[in-house]
């Protein structure tokens, strides 16, 4: 699973990483847009809290693929998605302000139209993501091929490996 800020790179990033590895790639924030709209459009018309819903619909979904999963930078929030992910491997894709400010400003971050609200929302969110986090990436400066190939490396490892075999015997009834 990956997880990490808003303009982060996990779709992107993810997308790469799960064709090194041979799997599918499952985005949360792709399966919300094809069922209900753009998330801006959700945000606007329904708020915030009917989204978070949305979301955790698909987090659900997701956590049973056997996938490369990128999550919303908010998905973490919910306190249900956080004890699913103590079961999975959990990797936190980063970023740095400074190599954020080029990745926003097209409209499809409602809570981050700009590097100072990134700013605020990161730190507020940032604690959380660290606690969750198996290991952690940073994605700023670096070409998305090398980012992709450490992704599929840590998921290869024996850290992630046990965790996901783990997750993958537990038995579900949601």
């Amino acid at each position: 699973m990956l997880i990490g800020p808003p303009a982060a790179g996990k779709t992107r990033i993810g997308k790469r990483a799960a064709r090194i590895l041979g799997v599918p790639f499952v985005d949360t924030d792709k399966l919300i847009e094809a069922e209900h709209g753009a998330i801006p459009d959700i945000f606007s018309s329904r708020g915030e809290p009917h989204f978070r819903s949305l979301e955790r619909a698909q987090v659900v979904k997701a956590l049973s693929a056997d996938a490369v999963v990128a999550f919303g930078g908010g998905a973490v929030l919910d306190a249900d998605t956080q004890r699913d992910l103590e079961s999975v491997p959990v990797l936190l894709l980063t970023v740095r302000p400074e190599a954020v400010e080029s990745r926003l400003g097209n409209g499809k971050r409602p809570l981050v139209p700009d590097v100072e609200s990134w700013i605020r929302v990161y730190e507020r969110r940032r604690e959380l993501y660290q606690r969750l986090a198996d290991h952690v990436i940073d994605s700023s400066f670096r070409p998305t091929d090398e980012v992709a190939a450490d992704i599929a490396d840590w998921a290869r490892s024996p850290e992630a490996a046990h965790k996901a075999s783990a997750h993958s015997t537990k038995e579900y009834t949601r």
